[in-house]
This record gives structure tokens, C-alpha cells and sequence, in this order.
């Protein structure tokens, strides 16, 4: 499966048990390749990235998404699966985040409060889903290559940020408590008196 058909997927809403174990593994690859040297996102636009994935997947009992370093996955995502174009549009979603909440607040969204983050977040959800439910003309279940990171720009994130969680060690195997290639052998295992 090519990266691309891998957003068709996540473009048409598909869930994340669906992937094979093959993207999986080359998620988690690339999600560790990247060493946390952010190429597209610039400081104030990662910690933009960082405090909206939390507050989307907090950490719980497991790490959330600042654990399994969504905002690298992200940044990854961008620099290198994303088209010119997806990577502006993307950007300009960021900053219109920060927009809206210097228009309530009177300050950036990392400068606001977790509280007046929360009410920001809320809002782009509701508007989201208010989207997502308004009929679409001649749907196929898959979109387009031009339209895989369009879209209402906090339906993106919240994808992105799921499928950055959910591909990395934390989410996979500490949250879902899944292995990345099941059937392991384990050989020269000793036998209970029982077995």
C-alpha cells in the first residue's frame, strides 16, 4: 500500500484496526525516523499542534498525544506525504486557530487557558460535525488524491491527530494493547508441570 492510498483510507473515514500491519509498521517507522527535528512546523506552530493533540487525547493512565509525539507524526505528515498546496492549507488552519482565539480571548491559543482552549476546540467540533453531516454530492467513499487533507481543517487534525496517536508504540501497544505483528514465535519456552 502507497502513503497515498493510505490517506484515501483515513480521507474516507476508514478506522484505525482496518489498517494492515504493513502501514502500521511503516507508520511507527517513520513516526521514529524522524527524531524530532521538525522540518515544516515552526516553534509557535508546534506548540499550537502539541496543545490542540492534547487536549484531543490527554493522558490518561497512558501517555497522550505529547507521549506518542503527535506533533512529530504531524510534522512528518507534512513535510514529506504532503503536497505543497495540503501543507499551506494546513498552516493557514494553525493560524486561523490563533485568529479565532485572539478574537475571544485576546490572546494566542498557547496562550490561553485550558478552560478557553477547551470552549475554542468545542466550537471547531461542533462546526465539524455540523459539516460532516450536510449531504455531499456523489460520494464514493474514496476522494480524490487532490481532496486527502481537505476539508474542514479541524476534521484534518483530529484525524491526523488520532492516527499519529493510534500508529505509535503508546497508542498501539500500551493503549489498544495490540502487537504490531501478531502470532510472535517464542522459542524454548519451558513447559509447566501442567502443559
Amino acid at each position: 500500500m502507497q502513503r497515498r492510498d493510505l490517506f484515501r483510507l483515513l480521507a474516507a473515514g476508514a478506522a484505525i484496526p482496518a489498517l494492515s500491519t504493513n502501514v502500521l509498521a511503516m507508520l511507527r517507522e517513520e513516526q521514529a525516523a524522524s527524531g524530532g527535528a521538525l522540518r515544516t512546523l515552526n516553534p509557535h506552530q508546534n506548540a499550537t499542534v502539541i496543545a490542540m493533540a492534547d487536549l484531543i487525547i490527554p493522558a490518561t493512565e497512558t501517555p497522550g498525544a505529547t507521549g506518542a509525539k503527535v506533533n512529530e507524526f504531524m510534522d512528518v505528515v507534512l513535510t514529506d506525504w504532503a503536497v505543497d498546496e495540503e501543507r499551506q492549507r494546513f498552516l493557514a488552519g494553525l493560524a486561523h486557530v490563533d485568529e479565532r482565539s485572539t478574537r475571544l480571548f485576546a490572546k494566542p491559543f498557547v496562550d490561553a487557558t485550558p478552560a478557553q482552549q477547551e470552549v475554542l476546540l468545542r466550537a471547531m467540533d461542533d462546526e465539524w460535525v455540523r459539516e460532516e453531516s450536510l449531504p455531499k454530492p456523489h460520494e464514493t467513499g474514496y476522494q480524490k488524491r487532490d481532496q486527502q487533507l481537505q476539508g474542514n481543517f479541524f476534521g484534518v487534525f483530529k484525524r491526523m491527530t488520532l492516527v499519529g496517536y493510534y500508529t505509535s508504540d503508546i497508542g498501539f501497544s500500551q493503549e489498544l494493547k495490540k502487537v504490531i505483528i501478531p502470532g510472535a514465535y517464542h522459542g524454548c519456552t519451558p513447559l509447566t508441570e501442567q502443559g
